[in-house]
């Protein structure tokens, strides 16, 4: 563990988990961090001279096309879906991973400004995926040649995207990453890493999931795709922490992946943070895991014999 991670794990322990206490206790403090969220995206973040940030729009939301540096595959596309609990953040938030996606699958990457809470439903922001997806089929890009990729709130619809295409009989992507995925939203309590999680409260992520599942059956797979049946989806790899609170779900999205049949690379990452990869800019632990990936991606593209079904420690 590098001395980077331990001085932010620490930093994140003191200061950004009671934070996340008291902001995800209350609908106002949820509707207050959306509209902070909305004016965040006036201001302008400085990016490597390499990538460039192009606007785009859809049929009820928008998004960006990120590219990172020259020479990358055209015919081919990144369909990301950033985290933030569905009530915050964006495609700006986390060009730190786009960025680097776009690098390391060397395509360009649409990052999906998708349609959150608290005005919006988990429905609707499933809805502007699938639309996404759709838009790039309609743009002449070929399921084999895209990969649908998300992080925690936006691994969920990673994964609930996935089994909508294969339940509406659409062509389905190539792969698919997520990273820490929140793929659980039924009323249970989360013992595991409780404690040791520096960033989410399992309290909270349980008052979050209760708000957002209110009126609908969470155990419905497009709400919980922990509990879904995975047999037909593409390659899977899931990354997450070992002290994570979240650790379990993606324990069992995978486990349970690989009993339907599914190829899967599940890395769990030894005391790393929720979404670790956003924080590649510092820490060496996130840019190493943009390398497995790449050898995830490569292994796919080189087709079934060479594509890893396998758990790995970090």
């Amino acid at each position: 563990m590098s001395w980077q991670a331990r001085a932010l794990i620490g930093l994140m322990r003191g200061t950004l988990k009671p934070a996340s206490s008291l902001l995800m206790r209350h609908p106002l403090a949820l509707a207050g961090a959306a509209q902070l969220g909305r004016l965040a995206r006036l201001v302008q973040v400085p990016q490597p001279a390499h990538v460039s940030i192009v606007p785009a729009a859809f049929s009820d939301c928008g998004g960006e096309w990120v590219r990172g540096g020259q020479g990358l595959d055209e015919d081919k596309a990144l369909l990301y879906f950033h985290g933030g609990g569905y009530f915050s953040c964006s495609p700006r938030t986390h060009r730190s991973i786009t960025w680097r996606l776009s690098v390391t699958a060397r395509r360009p990457v649409l990052a999906l400004d998708y349609r959150q809470g608290p005005v919006y439903r988990l429905a609707d922001s499933l809805a502007d995926a699938l639309d996404a997806y759709d838009c790039l089929l309609r743009r002449g890009h070929a399921p084999e040649d895209i990969i649908v990729a998300g992080d925690s709130a936006g691994g969920h619809l990673t994964l609930a995207a996935l089994l909508a295409m294969r339940d509406r009989g659409l062509p389905l992507p190539a792969a698919a990453i997520c990273l820490s995925p929140w793929a659980d939203l039924t009323d249970i309590p989360r013992r595991a890493n409780r404690w040791q999680d520096p960033l989410l409260p399992a309290s909270r992520v349980r008052w979050l999931a209760r708000r957002w599942t209110s009126g609908l059956d969470p155990r419905d797979p497009l709400v919980s795709p922990v509990h879904g049946d995975f047999t037909g989806l593409p390659p899977l790899m899931i990354v997450t922490g070992s002290t994570e609170v979240l650790r379990d779900e993606a324990r069992r999205v995978a486990e349970r992946a690989r009993r339907d049949g599914v190829l899967v690379r599940y890395e769990e990452w030894r005391r790393m943070p929720h979404v670790f990869p956003i924080l590649a800019d510092v820490l060496p632990e996130a840019r190493l895991a943009f390398r497995h990936m790449a050898r995830f991606l490569a292994a796919v593209g080189a087709g079934p014999a060479a594509a890893m079904d396998d758990t790995a420690a970090a």
